[in-house]
This record gives C-alpha cells, structure tokens and sequence, in this order.
C-alpha cells in the first residue's frame, strides 16, 4: 500500500490541516445512514436534498485528462465523485438520477475496481464506461450490484474531439434497468451547521492531479490542475481515504484502488465554511455517513455535490 495524502487550502487552511491530520481509517463513525430503497411519495431527493424525489441511477465515467476537457453535462449531475487513476491522474464519476438527465455525457472512459465498491451502496445503478482491463471487464458484467452499460448504441464518437477523448453517451434511456435511488447517507438542511473555518477557497490533491474550489457567494466554482471551468457546486466534500493496488493491474504500472468501505477523515465544505469531519462506511451495502466532531450529522446544502476520494 502506499502511504500518500496531502491536501491544501487557501483562506480554509486551519479546517484543512486539521483533517489531513488524521487522514486514513482512524476517523470516528457516525450513524448508520437508512437502508430505505424507495422514500415515500412527495419526499424530497435522497441525492440532493431538493424538492421531488430522485429517480433512477446512472452513473457515467467521465474522461478528465487535458485534452477531455471541457466534459458534458456534469452541471447535470446530482453528485460528481474525483477518483485517481493510474499515473496519479484523475477522472470523474458523474451521478444522475433520470429525473434530471442531460441528453448526453461524456466523454466517457473506463471502468475501475473503485467503480464497483463505490457504487455498491446505491440501488443497482447503471454504470455507463467505454470499457476495462481484460479481467475486470467480466466481473462488472457480472456484478449484480450495479447495471453495466457499454457497447451499446447509445455510445456516438464527437467528430470534433480526437480519439480517445471522443466517446459520448446518450442518456435516454441508459439507466431502464436500474434501481431507483436510495439514500446512502448524505443528509441536507439549508441552514449550515454552527462552526465551521470561514474561507474562500479549497484544494484537493492527487499525485498528479488537483482539484480547487472557489466560494463566489453562492456556490463553488470548479477548477481542475489551475484551469478554470463550467462547473460549479453547491458542496464539496473531500473524503481522506486509503489507496492500494487493485486486483486488476496494467501493463503501464501500478492501478489504484481507493478504498471507500471504513472510515477516515473529511472536510466538507458548504456556504463558504469548511468543516472538519469523519466519513463512516460500515460494509458495501451500507450507505456513508458524514460527521462533525460532536457526533452530528454534516449536514449539506441542498443541491450538487462534489466528492474528492483524496489519497
């Protein structure tokens, strides 16, 4: 296993340095999110906190080299999560329920084992990947956790990008097989919780990688290795968690797998505070919980969330 971590932030950086302090599986837990598959009738979303319940999952990896830039249809998105990739580098995990899709996504990549134990706490999501490593890609398909989408004619190629960085997705329709979402621990109020660092500003950080968050008063404005882009968030929740090698490795080097089952530090940031807390995952099938240092619950603004899985 490697031992990495780092995390840096600007005008949060007390908050910040609290939580790198205890990065790993040490974090307190918190309680056990609800198992509840359908909320009832009239219930705001389990996934964003608005009014209206979500509906079903589809979960799109999304290409986050360079090149693959600016992607589609992340504003979408009711969660995005930042996962390492090989080489230190990053890509995105966009999550929709098909109440709220765009009419397409991408560009779109390949699946990890991250993939598989991440998405295992929602309702048989559809996971939609341009494809995997030669023996991972029949455990996916195998998997009775998650609806694998892939090699459909759904997938078109951009004429205006250059391959590999071409490949969409057209959503209509990708996620019939799915579960309707569940809850899987997040929990919402639009009053911010008491406490918290003031600040503007917020960055977190892969081998090669780096994600920063910027407060413009009404939400955080997205950027990715120093550049600016389209998308913006209501929270940002940058969750400390363990990275080994995966099970399935590549001729190119070492595969990580970032390992979202346990416990660990996180910093959650909302309404331009941030606030020390601790991620809590008890088994794949259970949801994770957020919580501050007192015990309770780290409630999110309703809205979009980005998730930074941060060695």
């Amino acid at each position: 296993m490697r031992a990495r971590h780092g995390v840096a932030a600007a005008g949060v950086a007390g908050a910040l340095a609290l939580a790198a302090a205890c990065t790993g599986s040490g974090g307190g837990a918190g309680p056990s999110p609800s198992t509840a598959t359908t909320p009832p009738p009239g219930s705001p979303s389990v996934l964003t906190g608005k009014p209206g319940a979500a509906g079903k999952v589809l979960a799109v990896k999304i290409d986050n080299v360079g090149p693959a830039r600016p992607a589609t249809g992340l504003n979408d998105a009711d969660l995005v999560y930042g996962i390492e990739v090989e080489g230190g580098l990053s890509r995105l995990m966009a999550v929709f329920d098909t109440n709220h899709l765009p009419a397409a996504v991408g560009p779109v990549r390949s699946a990890r084992e991250t993939d598989l134990q991440l998405l295992a706490q929602y309702n048989r999501p559809a996971l939609a990947f341009s494809g995997a490593q030669s023996q991972l890609l029949p455990v996916i398909k195998a998997d009775k956790s998650i609806v694998p989408v892939t090699g459909t004619g759904a997938f078109f190629r951009n004429p205006d990008r250059r391959a590999p960085h071409n490949e969409f997705l057209h959503t209509k329709g990708a996620a019939d097989g799915a579960g309707i979402a569940k809850d899987i621990g997040l929990r919402f109020s639009a009053k911010a919780p008491a406490g918290g660092a003031a600040g503007t500003s917020a960055t977190a950080a892969m081998p090669s990688a780096r994600f920063s968050f910027t407060w413009n008063g009404t939400r955080y404005r997205v950027a990715m290795d120093g550049s600016a882009s389209p998308w913006t968030t209501d929270n940002v929740i940058i969750q400390h968690v363990q990275v080994k090698e995966s099970r399935f490795h590549s001729r190119t080097g070492f595969v990580p797998f970032s390992q979202t089952v346990g416990s660990g530090a996180a910093t959650v940031l909302r309404d331009g505070k941030a606030y020390r807390a601790h991620w809590n995952r008890p088994s794949e099938s259970a949801g994770t919980s957020y919580t501050l240092d007192g015990g309770a619950a780290a409630t999110l603004h309703p809205g979009r969330t980005w998730i930074i899985l941060e060695p």
